[in-house]
């Protein structure tokens, strides 16, 4: 038997940090990024939640795909509250948690950013472009209750 201690970011988190959040506002470290802005996707109802991910792909999925003018940017971010699983990947779209998704109510807080990423292939972003749209003109919304 061994006296191995669990590490207390296992405790914490389900996925080890860090965690990433794509998007194109401008912000800078310390910024509190939260709910309560519009959605980007769908009929872009307020959000109830911030949206984040342990994996740097999904990451450029929200910087690429958010609304908006400007550069789609990466930040580091740590959570600030209690998180849980992405119901819009994972689960019902997905067994388990592929993707490393996860929302909270409470803000995450910008502690760095990815200056460098390659984004997905012409091809690919218009392929999930043309998914999305399609998604909203059948009514498909987000779970963000």
């Amino acid at each position: 038997m061994t006296n191995e201690t669990v590490p207390a970011v296992a405790l914490r988190y389900p996925s080890p940090p860090p965690y990433y959040h794509g998007t194109r506002a401008d912000l800078k470290v310390g910024d509190l990024i939260g709910p309560g802005y519009a959605s980007n996707y769908g009929q872009r109802k307020k959000a109830n939640h911030v949206y984040f991910a342990a994996t740097l792909e999904a990451a450029i999925w929200g910087a690429e795909l958010a609304v908006g003018e400007g550069s789609g940017r990466i930040y580091i971010v740590e959570p600030t509250g209690p998180f849980v699983d992405d119901p819009n990947l994972t689960d019902k779209k997905f067994p388990g948690n592929p993707t490393k998704s996860y929302r909270s109510k409470e803000p995450v807080r910008v502690i760095g950013e990815v200056k460098e990423w390659q984004g997905h292939s012409p091809e690919a972003l218009k392929a999930m472009k043309d998914h999305l749209e399609r998604l909203k003109q059948l009514g498909v919304e987000a779970v963000d209750d």
